[in-house]
Formats: structure tokens, C-alpha cells, sequence
């Protein structure tokens, strides 16, 4: 048995794992404007309520930049009193078994690697589209983090006049005066300027995805985050955009598909290194 936790500004979620199934789970607001150690706590007190002599390890996925070897979390998004966080550490000497600490996109990535729709392919790019991008990295179906973890920040990449983020992510809904929830609301009751705004944003993600076959020419795209719930509204313009693509066969034999995955990041999670 392992313990996954997937920590969020918004939601901590800590999970009881046994051979890639969630056997048990919590799920309970951040407090997320606490101080540090009231955070921690908070965390300690849900992993308590789940740990056993039968558990092996706990991994947890953190929306921040880490040194994963030794479990620092650094600047975490959505917890501003978490600036530099000594968690494996600290959790080590509170539970006494290892502990094992990732980037959020990094976890995402390996959990639709090892239970989920990039299963059996050797090189996986991830790709979180929410209120940012982020994506994790398989390469030879093993992580690349990179020094700080930070290998699949594409979305800080400049593109136009801004970067893969803003054009990529809820931001873009933003900048359009709505919301992606508004957005595909509309575009699913038929709303014409709505379809039409997935339809543009489509062809940003096409541009993204562009990026990622330069990059590293993966064996399968996968999209997660809420973003990516609506893939069937901006696929088709996507492709669309693919087509200027000057390696044709490339983009016909790499697999793009979205996750249906409930809690990829803390199945990942608890199977972190």
C-alpha cells in the first residue's frame, strides 16, 4: 500500500493506493491562506487518518518548482506562505517511512503513463491545460524532470506577443471577456462566437503541440486539466493548424488524445522515486 497526495491551492487530496487502484480517498479545501506550518499540519492530520504498518511510502505532487531529491518545495502556487518547504523531510520524521516529493505535472504525467492512455508508450508528453500549461516528460517510459523539475514548463515559452500560457489556458477565456466554463457552455448550446473562440484556441493548442514534436517527437500527446474537457470543441481546429506541420508522417503516427483519468496526479504521485 502507498499513500499518493495531490496538493493544490484549491484542494489537498490524499489517497490510499494498492497495485494502481484508489482504495480510499479524502479530499478537503487547502488552507491555503494559513501560515506554513498550519498548512503542513493540515496535511500531516488527513495522511494520519489514512496511514497503516502496511503502508510503504507517501508521494506528493506540489504545483511549484522542487528539488526532488532532496523534497524541497520551492514558491508553491496558490499557498503564498509556502516559499521554501523542507516536506520530505519534514513528513519523514513525522511518519517514519520514505517519502517521495514532485512537481504536479510531473506526478499527472507519470500516473497517465503507468494506469491510464499513454499505458505502453515509451515517450509521453503530458500536458496540463487549466488555469495555466504545464507538462511532464516520459522519456524511455522513465520521468525527465530536468534540475528542478522545470523540463515541461513549455508554457512560459514567448509566442505572439505573450507566451504558450496565455493563449493556452482559462487565461485566454479571460482575455475574451468570459470563462472556459462560460465558453463551452455556450459552444455546446450552439452559441456561434463561442464555437468560433474554441475554434481560435484550437489552433493556439495546434501551434503548442508543434512545439512539443520539435521538442522531443513523442510517441503520444496527452491533454488533462479542466481546460481539456472540452477537447472535442478545439480538436478539429487543432489538426487544422497540424497540417503546416512540415513532418507530415510525424503528426499521423503521434497519439493525441485527452485523459479520462479520475486523480492521475495522485496515482503518479504514489508511485514517485
Amino acid at each position: 500500500m502507498r499513500i499518493g497526495v495531490d496538493l493544490g491551492g484549491t484542494n489537498v487530496r490524499v489517497g490510499v493506493v494498492d497495485d494502481g487502484r484508489i482504495v480510499r480517498l479524502l479530499s478537503e479545501p487547502c488552507k491555503s491562506d494559513r501560515p506554513e506550518s498550519e498548512v503542513l499540519e493540515h496535511i500531516a492530520s488527513l495522511i494520519a487518518m489514512l496511514i497503516t504498518t502496511d503502508t510503504e511510502c507517501i508521494g506528493i505532487g506540489v504545483p511549484s518548482v522542487v528539488d526532488a531529491q532532496r523534497g524541497i518545495v520551492y514558491d508553491v502556487v496558490g499557498i503564498p506562505s509556502w516559499r521554501e518547504v523542507h516536506l520530505k523531510e519534514w513528513l519523514e520524521q513525522r511518519f517514519g517511512i520514505p517519502v517521495s516529493v514532485n512537481n504536479d505535472c510531473n506526478c499527472f504525467a507519470l500516473g497517465v503513463c503507468r494506469f491510464g492512455e499513454a499505458h505502453g508508450f515509451d515517450n509521453a508528453v503530458c500536458m496540463a491545460l487549466g488555469t495555466g500549461v504545464g507538462a511532464g516528460i516520459v522519456i524511455g517510459g522513465k520521468l525527465y524532470c530536468g534540475r528542478n523539475t522545470g523540463a515541461g514548463e513549455i508554457g512560459g515559452i514567448p509566442y505572439l506577443d505573450r507566451d504558450y500560457e496565455y493563449y493556452c489556458s482559462s487565461r485566454f477565456f479571460v482575455g475574451h471577456g468570459t470563462t472556459g466554463k462560460e465558453a463551452f457552455e455556450r459552444a455546446v448550446a450552439g452559441d456561434a462566437d463561442a464555437l468560433s473562440l474554441w475554434r481560435e484556441f484550437g489552433g493556439h493548442v495546434g501551434r503548442l503541440v508543434m512545439l512539443v514534436l520539435y521538442a522531443y517527437d513523442p510517441d503520444a500527446i496527452v491533454f488533462g486539466g479542466s481546460i481539456s474537457n472540452a477537447f472535442p470543441l478545439f480538436r478539429e481546429a487543432m489538426y487544422a493548424e497540424l497540417k503546416q506541420f512540415p513532418y507530415a508522417r510525424t503528426v499521423e503516427k503521434v497519439h493525441i488524445c485527452r485523459s479520462e483519468m479520475e486523480h492521475a496526479g495522485l496515482l503518479g504521485a504514489s508511485v514517485c522515486e
